[in-house]
């Protein structure tokens, strides 16, 4: 049924946890399953310098967040933002139908941290 990348990322998340530091939190909940997704962010020198997340949801939730953190660690917002549904899908092997929503999850937490981090930006520049 799952993958072995998307198991892996299951069984043996990375950066799991919450930055107390952290630059950006961002939040999303899936209304129609229940599931939530955190990301804590530090933004440094136009680069994310460290990326944790949080989730309460199911094993491709759960996935999706441990992929997608390595996806966006130590990149640039713009690079951040070039990261598709389909890049994290394909990351941890793809999804059946009714897993989907753990993909949507993560990529509408990430957009909403992204916007925050540009906000963060724009108050350290201006």
């Amino acid at each position: 049924m799952y993958s072995p990348e998307l198991l892996d990322h299951f069984e043996h998340p990375r950066n799991v946890g919450e930055l107390e530091d952290a630059d950006v939190i961002a939040e999303t909940e899936n209304p129609a399953c229940g599931d939530i997704m955190r990301l804590t962010l530090n933004y440094r020198a136009g680069t994310i310098e460290k990326v944790r997340y949080k989730t309460r949801g199911c094993v491709a939730a759960i996935a999706c967040g441990s992929a997608l953190t390595e996806m966006i660690a130590g990149k640039s917002l713009r690079e951040a933002e070039a990261v598709t549904r389909e890049a994290l899908l394909s990351k941890i092997g793809g999804l059946q139908n009714e897993s989907m929503h753990a993909s949507h999850l993560a990529i509408d937490c990430l957009k909403t941290a992204l916007k925050k981090a540009v906000q963060f930006q724009r108050g350290i520049s201006g």
